[in-house]
């Protein structure tokens, strides 16, 4: 496995490769690296000949007052997992590898990107987005892989990646959850042990949705309101948004139909977890 830390590094290994006819794998993360990363992995490596990760905490994609600076990074474990997990390449760039100059040429996808997240930090996409139009520049032609935990990140990828022809085929993968339901996330890292015990709401406010979702109900308002109601259950836990929308476009509307996205957002001390979770109305 090659660590690379240089941008005209990766260029010049995938050249090579490309030229050879072999597929290419991008697998972006902020590193500190968990369970739902290796799967991510996983699938590139099976989809491609040669795959590469990126690990780099994006200082664009962090508003005033995150946790930019306390957000956790432990390279060498990170490595030892990308090892694991068949990695060719790794691309760990400094922020002055990345941001030589300040940055005056940003990417906004604004449709997606306002609702829900976009209100609670207004300039988090565009920080997601650009970061990740400079990897796909970086890497070129490839598969990447997200999540789907981040399900309006995922969406804004794949807007922004169809609208500017970008040649790269964006793939999501499954949220990977532990054992009583709670999606594993890096910022899980900031939970002490009795909001750990308490996080899962999440995951059983979610239930509830996909339950009444199923049974037909086409009221966003009223499935909203029973995953708050079950959020409030844990004393620990400050609701940020529970909201209902279509899938795709993630813009409220008054009566649900098609496939739906339920989607939360819930504080607990120092973590801010969100989660989501799919289901189609069910015709009558």
């Amino acid at each position: 496995m090659d660590l690379l830390t240089k941008i005209t590094e990766v260029r010049s290994g995938l050249d090579v490769h490309r030229a050879e006819g072999r597929t290419v794998g991008l697998v972006p993360t902020m590193g500190y690296l968990h369970a739902g990363h290796a799967s991510l992995m996983t699938a590139a490596v099976g989809d491609n000949d040669i795959t590469i990760a990126s690990i780099f905490v994006n200082p664009l994609q962090f508003g005033e007052g995150e946790d930019l600076d306390s957000y956790p990074r432990d390279l060498d474990r990170d490595l030892e997992i990308c090892r694991a997990e068949g990695i060719d390449m790794v691309f760990a760039p400094s922020v002055e590898e990345m941001y030589p100059r300040p940055v005056d040429t940003v990417v906004t996808v604004p449709t997606v990107s306002a609702p829900l997240e976009g209100v609670a930090r207004p300039y988090h996409f565009s920080g997601v987005a650009t970061v990740v139009a400079k990897l796909f520049s970086i890497v070129g032609p490839c598969r990447a892989y997200f999540g789907a935990k981040d399900w309006q990140q995922l969406a804004v990828i794949r807007r922004m990646a169809v609208d500017l022809s970008m040649p790269v085929e964006v793939v999501d993968c499954p949220i990977v959850r532990e054992p009583d339901g709670l999606a594993l996330s890096s910022r899980n890292f900031y939970l002490t042990a009795d909001e750990r015990a308490q996080a899962p709401v999440i995951r059983r406010a979610l239930d509830l949705g996909i339950e009444l979702v199923v049974d037909g109900e086409t009221n966003p308002k009223v499935i909203e309101s029973a995953m708050a109601t079950k959020v409030a259950t844990a004393p620990l836990g400050e609701l940020d948004y529970a909201a209902a929308v279509p899938a795709e476009t993630l813009v409220a509307d008054s009566v649900l139909a098609g496939e739906v996205r339920l989607l939360l957002a819930v504080r607990f001390g120092k973590a801010r977890l969100i989660d989501n979770d799919g289901a189609f109305i069910r015709e009558v």
